[in-house]
């Protein structure tokens, strides 16, 4: 596991502030830097995943989970397409990417938590 976008983790890139697909293209360079094919993005804020959604992702590649795309699973190969669709999309968002290489997305068998707040957490 690999921490992106914070201070002692792997940086986002082509720069900070971009967003998930910023740090999406950061995991896939590190990845593909160190001899990794793919990537499973996880968001900080989602504590639960069902198992089964996660079987469902890494069977295929690229996949992302159609209720929350930072939830994906990347080729490596894909960074430098990821940098150009940076560079040339005013439409940052990891759907939009997902859908414009073809991912596969899928459905979460159940809803997802989301912990953005300390009652987000005491709802768990």
């Amino acid at each position: 596991m690999v921490v992106i976008g914070r201070p002692g983790g792997i940086a986002d890139l082509p720069r900070p502030d971009l967003g998930p697909l910023g740090g999406i293209a950061g995991a896939i360079d590190h990845a593909a830097t160190h001899g990794f094919d793919t990537v499973l993005t996880i968001g900080c804020d989602m504590p639960r995943l069902p198992a089964t959604l996660l079987d469902a992702l890494l069977h295929r590649a690229p996949s992302y989970c159609a209720d929350a795309p930072v939830l994906g699973h990347w080729p490596a190969a894909l960074g430098a397409q990821l940098l150009a669709h940076i560079d040339a999309s005013d439409r940052r968002s990891v759907r939009g990417w997902a859908e414009t290489i073809g991912a596969l997305p899928i459905a979460a068998p159940t809803p997802l938590a989301n912990v953005n707040t300390p009652d987000d957490l005491l709802a768990l």
